[in-house]
């Protein structure tokens, strides 16, 4: 009935793309707050036939990949470290919440330079509900004009695995760009 990767606990069978680990010591250990259960067990199992998707297995990953978790008072040293280490292909920048990130100068800077590089910096929030809406305030609209690729809703585990199987696919970089802003398996919600 459900033929895609699923986490089944406490009743509730949930996308794999969509959900991430809230809790560590009770019942309520998963979530997916955008995107709603596939199937409730009961008395009887009630699955929601609409939100289901056909599993397609892909082995061919590349995990040169980064994740630049911001928090307040980043230093230019640490930023520079992560965006310049070896062999990074593409970093998932863990943003404040609708997408903000720093605007100082130097930040900036880094990240041009890094997208310069042939790096795809994608840009995915640290709430666990809501959307990246790159160019909603001020301090994501500079992202925007640099080349930054929003992630809408989508979770930083998905965001890690869609840039493993992308560069794993060995396409330009300009059409991994254009598929990290497409759904291509049920992992993101877009805004358009």
């Amino acid at each position: 009935m459900v033929p895609e990767v699923a986490i089944y606990f406490e009743y509730e069978l949930f996308r794999g793309n969509r959900t991430f680990k809230y809790n560590s010591a009770h019942f309520d250990a998963f979530q997916s707050p955008n995107y709603p259960t596939l199937a409730e067990a009961g008395v009887e199992i009630i699955y929601n036939t609409n939100y289901i998707a056909k599993l397609s297995v892909h082995k061919t990953l590349d995990n040169d990949i980064i994740v630049l978790n911001l928090f307040p008072g980043i230093s230019k040293k640490i930023t520079e470290s992560i965006l310049n280490a070896s062999g990074v292909k593409a970093v998932v920048l863990h943003s404040f919440g609708a997408g903000n990130a720093p605007t100082d100068d130097w930040f900036i800077t880094l990240l041009k330079q890094a997208i310069q590089k042939g790096i795809i910096i994608y840009n995915v929030t640290q709430c666990p509900e809501g959307h990246v809406i790159q160019g909603k305030y001020e301090t994501s609209s500079t992202l925007q004009k640099i080349g930054v690729i929003s992630g809408d809703d989508i979770t930083l585990e998905a965001a890690i695995t869609k840039l493993m199987f992308l560069l794993g696919q060995k396409l330009p970089i300009a059409k991994i760009k254009t598929q990290l802003a497409q759904n291509l398996r049920g992992e993101i919600t877009l805004l358009k």
